[in-house]
């Protein structure tokens, strides 16, 4: 070819080349069944998108960190090198929130950055997430994270609601288009996007170690567009009240800590179906293994607490209240129930020094009262008391046989307090004692590391109903979509007093649940909480045998998990498996409807099940509801007739 003919090509060749040059500044990662892909545009500044079945989810959207007074990683990033890798492995669990066994698949991307940073993606099945990755000398400190989804339309979005960083974290559900949420509010994770037309997206972190949790915040300019947003780190704490710490001013910085380290996994669930969100563990896959050698100690199960109904008793030759006699018929009734523990709430010490005991309560006693009946004694602590104390307080309760902690009034999740978790968690584990997380943000996979942590609150559970409405059925058809995606929550199941919407009155001493039995029944096979809690006095289940009994039977761990059927804040059907028998629960919002459930999940043979449905008349008694027992098979199909905030349970056994 002579240099005449060469020249037209020159425009043509040079295109080429900037395509292909424009087609090596992004980099994909798909999941395992190809259905899920994440790009990365490292171009210039670094961008995430998601496609779903082949649909864009999440538009082009800023990555980075920004270290104080220092680099913004992620801005006109330089890319030093590609890694990918395939993870296929089977993950045992020490306690089996969902299943036995957790298959954990998924194939990764790794992006190293010059500047001593990497980023690295992974896609799921059923979710994908990133994180950033440091390799920098000594401490750092980071100014502020750039964590933000842009979507691809105006979709619903499933909130919660603050417009503060220090909060409880149980607050109801806002539905809204995206473009309705009030940018002075910010919302805690997780949260649920539903894709007009498409999957369920749910929105949190995992492996949170040493830097502050992530809430979620409308982009100021963006309609479409969310950020995540973090707390300062505390430049000034005062205690308020017995049982707080205040943050009374902020750094302006979110964290300072080590300059070579992984950092929080930020994760998007994809559900096709809401019931999928049921069955999906990808939090608790994405966080670092357990930490303990021995783990044999571990003993999930149910607890009788007595705060919820105020420590009453009735029919009985004492005084009840705070006090020896009254916790001795706590552990009665725990031992002829097979409930391995009771809670001792607030009032069996001082506050503000746990070695303090209060008289009317002979912990001592009760210690070697438990022992004898098989029964073991879980104490509720503040948890600035118990971290101040620890190294003495944690020892003595080693000592004395405490079965363990409940740890409580948090209120936030700032760097300080992510590290008094891992502290709280690693401290209980040396000493062999359980650990319950209340005044709690949500589970970021922590109880994977050190699996003595069973269960945490960051829910408006039951206690609610004492004072408020907000713990109502549509709020609990919401929350095994959105808050259990997370990890387990101690709702604090089990009132038997049950009222419908007209008939709901708080009552702080003696409270009533919202919705039906049945619908409270349905709770312990629907909420995982492998520390799972009787709510009710041990009065009230004795004067509700075939309830009682019930939920006394209901494992706490489970073989298999499996998501039926429902829609978030509508209605929800879960079925699990425990050895050889099956359980299952169904709920309600406010709307009576019927349901059609196959039992296809049985296997081979006849079936013995035990059903517990809302009566006739439970749409103006809400306690009201019937128990029956019939043989079935898996080519069955049962028809749930749930009344207005109704529910449904069942057991199946092979016969």
């Amino acid at each position: 070819m002579d240099a005449k003919s060469f020249l037209p090509l020159v425009p043509v060749m040079a295109a080429l080349l900037l395509l292909a040059g424009a087609a090596t500044a992004a980099e994909t990662v798909s999941s395992p069944d190809g259905s899920i892909t994440v790009s990365i545009s490292t171009e210039k500044d670094l961008q995430w998108s998601l496609s779903v079945d082949g649909a864009e989810a999440v538009k082009p959207s800023p990555l980075g960190m920004q270290l104080y007074k220092g680099a913004a990683l992620g801005k006109k990033v330089k890319l030093e090198g590609v890694e990918r890798a395939a993870v296929d492995e089977t993950i045992t669990p020490v306690v089996a929130e969902k299943r036995a066994v957790i298959p954990n698949k998924c194939n990764e991307l790794r992006l190293n950055f010059k500047g001593g940073f990497s980023l690295a993606v992974r896609a799921y099945d059923d979710g994908v997430a990133w994180r950033f990755e440091t390799a920098l000398p000594g401490e750092i400190i980071v100014e502020n994270e750039t964590a933000s989804f842009d979507f691809a339309g105006d979709y619903t979005v499933f909130r919660t609601n603050t417009k503060q960083v220090s909060t409880s974290f149980e607050t109801p559900y806002t539905v809204q288009r995206l473009s309705e949420w009030d940018k002075n509010v910010l919302a805690f994770a997780p949260i649920l996007v539903r894709v007009d037309n498409g999957p369920a997206l749910l929105l949190t972190e995992s492996d949170l170690y040493s830097y502050p949790g992530m809430f979620l915040t409308p982009d100021a300019k963006s309609g479409t567009m969310l950020r995540g947003h973090f707390a300062p780190y505390p430049a000034k704490e005062a205690p308020f009240r017995d049982r707080y710490i205040r943050v009374r001013a902020g750094e302006p910085f979110i964290a300072k800590t080590a300059g070579t380290r992984t950092f929080p996994w930020r994760v998007v669930g994809v559900a096709r179906r809401d019931a999928d969100i049921i069955e999906n563990d990808i939090v608790y896959r994405l966080n670092r293994p357990c930490a303990l050698a021995d783990t044999s100690w571990i003993k999930p199960g149910q607890v009788a607490w007595d705060w919820w109904h105020a420590n009453r008793l009735w029919n009985v030759d004492f005084e009840s209240g705070i006090n020896t006699r009254t916790y001795k018929h706590y552990i009665d009734f725990a031992a002829r129930n097979g409930i391995p523990y009771i809670i001792l709430d607030e009032g069996w010490s001082d506050t503000q020094d746990l070695l303090k005991l209060k008289p009317d309560v002979d912990l001592m006693e009760l210690l070697a009262y438990g022992r004898e009946k098989g029964v073991g004694l879980v104490l509720w602590c503040v948890w600035c008391t118990l971290d101040r104390q620890r190294e003495t307080v944690l020892p003595k309760f080693q000592e004395w046989g405490v079965a363990g902690v409940k740890v409580d009034f948090m209120d936030r999740d700032d760097q300080v307090v992510v590290d008094f978790y891992e502290r709280m968690a690693k401290a209980t584990a040396e000493h062999r004692l359980l650990l319950d997380f209340h005044g709690a943000f949500k589970p970021t996979g922590l109880r994977r590391q050190y699996p003595n942590l069973l269960t945490r609150e960051g829910v408006a559970g039951m206690e609610q109903s004492k004072w408020s409405v907000i713990s109502n059925p549509e709020y609990c058809v919401s929350i095994p979509f959105i808050r259990m995606f997370a990890g387990p929550m101690d709702y604090t199941p089990g009132a038997m007093r049950n009222a419908q919407k007209d008939k709901f009155k708080a009552n702080f001493d003696l409270p009533s649940s919202l919705g039906t039995r049945c619908h409270q029944l349905a709770m312990f096979t629907v909420f995982e909480s492998p520390l799972q809690m009787l709510s009710d006095s041990p009065s009230a289940y004795d004067e509700n045998p075939d309830s009682r009994d019930f939920i006394t039977a209901t494992p706490v761990t489970w073989d298999e998990t499996r998501g039926l059927d429902g829609r978030v804040g509508d209605y929800v059907v879960v079925a699990r498996r425990k050895g050889g028998a099956w359980w299952l629960g169904a709920m309600t919002d406010w709307d009576a409807r019927e349901l059609a459930v196959p039992l296809s999940f049985l296997g081979d043979g006849e079936w013995k099940a035990v059903l517990f449905e809302d009566g006739p008349d439970a749409a103006q008694d809400g306690t009201s509801h019937t128990r029956s027992e019939q043989t079935v098979s898996a080519a069955d199909t049962l028809t749930l007739k749930l009344a207005p905030g109704g529910g449904f349970a069942a057991r199946f056994e092979r016969q």
